[in-house]
């Protein structure tokens, strides 16, 4: 269903390309009773995402990254976050951007990824659609340290944990980013029943 005959775009606005584009929107809308509605929106446009779960069911075990992120710490979150692996497409397909960023950031060259959903993270505001993969790995992928690109400002720790435990982290709070939660999630529901 398209809803393209409901939306007529009056004017979009660049606030900012620092790093990335922040437009202002204005917008007429057909709501749902028929009446045309205006309406201004600020609308943050980062490109698309991948994001990986590395697993390993013999050990019952995934594969997380710890790093600084200034937005959630400017927010009150007092520490580091734990996280999927996962990067900017950057004009990549989604499975060769999730191929480096594994290699990257968590130092594994995988043999096979699959897809297993797209999600939207924050529509209301981010246009990032992010494309979501799992992953076995084992020992013998291992082909570095990972850490991530010192020139792009990362410092990713790379965890190794059991599943249980990265469930555990959820419950407790350790882990509240939502790319993380919702492949741990679909870990725990199909991949490690």
């Amino acid at each position: 269903m398209s809803i393209a005959d409901r939306v007529r775009v009056k004017d979009v606005e660049l606030l900012s390309k620092r790093h990335y584009e922040l437009k202002s929107a204005t917008f007429d809308y057909r709501r749902a009773n028929g009446e045309w509605q205006t309406q201004v929106r600020e609308v943050y446009d980062r490109g698309n995402g991948a994001a990986l779960l590395p697993y390993n069911l013999t050990t019952r075990s995934v594969v997380l990254v710890r790093q600084f992120r200034y937005p959630a710490f400017a927010n009150g979150h007092d520490d580091l976050l734990i996280e999927a692996a996962a990067g900017v497409l950057d004009n990549a397909e989604p499975e060769a951007r999730i191929r480096a960023e594994a290699e990257e950031e968590i130092g594994y060259r995988l043999a096979h990824v699959r897809k297993v959903f797209e999600a939207f993270t924050s529509p209301g505001a981010v246009t990032e659609k992010l494309h979501c993969f799992v992953a076995e790995y084992d020992a013998a992928m291992r082909i570095g340290d990972g850490g991530g690109l010192e020139h792009e400002g990362e410092d990713i720790e790379v965890l190794e944990l059991g599943i249980d435990e990265a469930l555990a982290m959820i419950a407790d709070g350790r882990i509240i980013d939502a790319k993380a939660i919702m492949l741990l999630q679909y870990a725990a529901l199909h991949l490690f029943r």
